[in-house]
């Protein structure tokens, strides 16, 4: 069962890394938490942001290793708060 889940982690991380806009990550992740998309795997060896640099990607603002936001290469952003995704900035 954790193998068959690590597995769709990565996936999701490999396909992240072609990801232009804040819709490519919110269909790659797909919803299942309070947000937009979750990503189920920040206790592995990947994360959402490594994959997103590698994507072009750009850091706007981060308080803590899980909660920041990333700009995309089309312009549109996405906040990360502990997993959750969220379309655009929500700082406040």
């Amino acid at each position: 069962m954790w193998d068959a889940f690590w597995k769709l982690i990565e996936a999701q991380l490999k396909e992240l890394q072609s990801a232009k806009s804040a819709d490519d990550v919110i269909r790659i992740l797909g919803g299942s938490g309070s947000g937009e998309a979750f990503f189920a795997g920040s206790g592995g060896d990947g994360t959402v942001r490594a994959s997103l640099f590698t994507a072009g990607w750009e850091l706007v603002w981060q308080e803590a290793h899980y909660f920041w936001v990333m700009k995309a290469p089309d312009g549109s952003m996405i906040t990360y708060i502990e997993g959750d995704i969220y379309r655009g900035d929500k700082r406040s």
